[in-house]
């Protein structure tokens, strides 16, 4: 296993030095009978990984065309005709 895989009694006995590895250096991996079964990361990776902590009407507010006034209203046509 790499130097970013401990098994799990390892990572509970030095979980100080789990947590400083995954703060400095990358995601570390916790095996549990040689299966990989968590990763400790940073909050600064996590936060990459997740993505901005947005809601859609604040991407919408945010979004270049917010002051642009556009015309949603249906048209008052009949459809067209279609074979069935």
């Amino acid at each position: 296993m790499g130097k970013n895989h401990w098994q799990l009694q390892d990572a509970k006995n030095k979980f100080s030095s789990l947590v400083e590895q995954a703060q400095l250096c990358e995601p570390q991996f916790v095996t549990k009978y040689g299966r990989e079964v968590v990763v400790v990361l940073s909050i600064e990776e996590f936060n990459r990984i997740t993505g901005p902590d947005t809601t859609l009407l604040n991407f919408f507010h945010s979004s270049p065309l917010a002051g642009i006034h556009m015309n949603f209203e249906r048209t008052k046509e009949t459809p067209r005709d279609v074979e069935l």
